[in-house]
């Protein structure tokens, strides 16, 4: 009798495996297996009954390969205790299964189920001070002057070290490359921003501030990437170059620059955010950078700011006054404030200038702050919005904006940043040098 066709066997590290062509479909056409097919799944070397006999061998681990070849078959991942997650992945890797691995491993995001899955103990001295999570679900952590970046499995590529510059952010350009800005050095005239690839530490090239037709040292501060491959950045100099800058990320030169007009701070700006369905760029100075708050909405098309909001002039109040972070809701046609309390505030972007109406959402938490708290941080995740505050990140839902979860993980003091890509939230503390990771669990089987 004639073996079906369909039947492939594989010999992996010594270990006879016999599967079918339809199990390896479920790899995906990129994977190590797809190019052992053609485009209808079937093996492209001739099918005689020779060589439906013959064995693929592979030089990898049978262990592994097994537990992969079950996850293929069923959808679930089952790993034995005496497999190494961190070689479980590695082999994943090789197979071009990593993606499969992560959705059997964890499902979809969602706040308001996210179970901590791990904490990382930062590699440098001194406190960290800023986190932002990868496109690939990996990371990056600023410590003064050193990134540290991460894979999706947390090892730990090879540090950046800007010699004594401090890191003022850092952005992802895509999951290779990535952005940081960083203090001017006076003296040296460095400064400004660089793109690095992410696995090396390899600065492909340095962006610069022309004024007046010269180049210019600066300062560079936040930063934010749009759709169409352009990079901002808040960026002062010594002279005027006071505003934000704009630079083509493909061929790293300056485009543009949105100088700040008098009386308004743009180039000392804490928060930069793209709107892709306005075409517009959130720029928001906040409390205590500048004594005053400044938040606005420029629109470089035309050179404009078509949307501002100060709390300059208002009358002095604790609420008012000491706004911490900013976030624009696009969908919701508002700008979501937060205070050093947690408490949120609303504007609405249909109306200039308008005044800030404060919900009071965690009041109960007055006169009960840490000796030296971190100040509020805000982001916009898929719908749910998620604030920072001291050691818990709290999680808002619902068209009130409804408290629906809290996450909290004692360990490392206060979260001094957070951050959510690739299907992660990552929490910086500010006292132990240490980061959690932060997942959603797969829905149970049924």
């Amino acid at each position: 009798m004639k073996i079906p066709k369909d039947r492939v066997l594989f010999n992996v590290g010594g270990r006879v495996f016999e599967t079918t062509s339809t199990t390896l479909a479920n790899a995906g056409r990129n994977s190590f297996f797809g190019a052992l097919f053609n485009e209808n799944w079937t093996l492209k070397q001739p099918n005689n009954d020779s060589f439906s006999h013959c064995e693929f061998f592979i030089d990898r681990n049978p262990d592994c390969f097994s537990v992969l070849l079950d996850l293929l078959r069923t959808g679930d991942l089952n790993i034995p205790p005496n497999i190494p997650e961190r070689q479980l992945y590695r082999e994943a890797s090789f197979y071009g299964l990593l993606d499969h691995v992560r959705s059997a491993k964890w499902g979809q995001f969602d706040g308001n189920r996210l179970r901590h899955s791990r904490s990382v103990t930062g590699q440098a001295p001194g406190d960290g001070t800023a986190i932002r999570a990868g496109p690939d679900g990996g990371c990056c952590v600023v410590h003064g002057s050193v990134v540290h970046v991460y894979d999706w499995i947390m090892e730990e590529y090879p540090p950046l070290n800007l010699d004594y510059q401090r890191v003022n952010d850092v952005g992802w350009v895509d999951g290779e490359s990535i952005i940081i800005s960083a203090c001017e050095k006076l003296g040296r005239g460095d400064g400004g921003m660089g793109l690095f690839t992410k696995s090396t530490g390899e600065l492909r090239y340095k962006f610069q501030v022309c004024h007046e037709n010269q180049v210019k040292s600066f300062t560079a501060g936040a930063l934010s990437t749009s759709s169409d491959y352009k990079i901002f950045s808040s960026c002062k100099g010594r002279s005027n170059e006071y505003g934000i800058g704009v630079w083509d990320q493909v061929t790293g030169k300056q485009i543009d620059f949105f100088y700040e007009s008098p009386g308004w701070s743009l180039g000392d700006a804490d928060k930069l955010q793209w709107l892709n369905g306005s075409n517009c760029l959130l720029v928001a100075t906040l409390f205590p950078r500048k004594d005053n708050c400044y938040i606005s909405m420029l629109d470089f098309r035309d050179k404009r700011m078509v949307w501002s909001w100060s709390d300059f002039g208002a009358p002095i109040t604790v609420d008012e006054k000491r706004v911490r972070d900013a976030i624009a809701m696009e969908d919701n046609n508002a700008i979501c404030v937060v205070n050093e309390y947690e408490d949120l505030g609303f504007m609405d972007l249909r109306m200039n200038g308008g005044s800030v109406r404060w919900s009071s959402r965690s009041r109960m938490m007055k006169g009960k702050l840490s000796d030296e708290p971190c100040y509020p941080k805000l982001a916009l995740h898929e719908g749910q919005l998620f604030s920072s505050m001291d050691d818990c990140i709290s999680v808002f839902c619902g068209p009130d904006w409804v408290l629906t979860s809290r996450l909290r993980q004692s360990y490392g003091g206060s979260i001094c940043d957070f951050s959510i890509g690739g299907d992660r939230l990552f929490a910086l503390h500010s006292e132990e040098n240490v980061f959690d990771v932060w997942e959603t669990p797969p829905p149970p089987i049924s």
